[in-house]
């Protein structure tokens, strides 16, 4: 079973969405796919 998904709204800086559109499109992902796996490589790092 998929995980639930909760859907937000937040404010981001125009580059940093500019750069984290660019990477989601070069790893073939959208923008939230994207987010969400970089938030949660960045969220395991901090635990470690």
């Amino acid at each position: 079973m998929k995980p639930l998904k909760e859907k937000i709204s937040i404010t981001i800086d125009a580059d940093l969405l500019a750069k984290l559109k660019e990477l989601a499109e070069e790893d073939d992902r959208s923008l939230s796919q994207y987010i969400n796996i970089a938030l949660k490589k960045h969220t395991e790092r901090l635990k470690k």
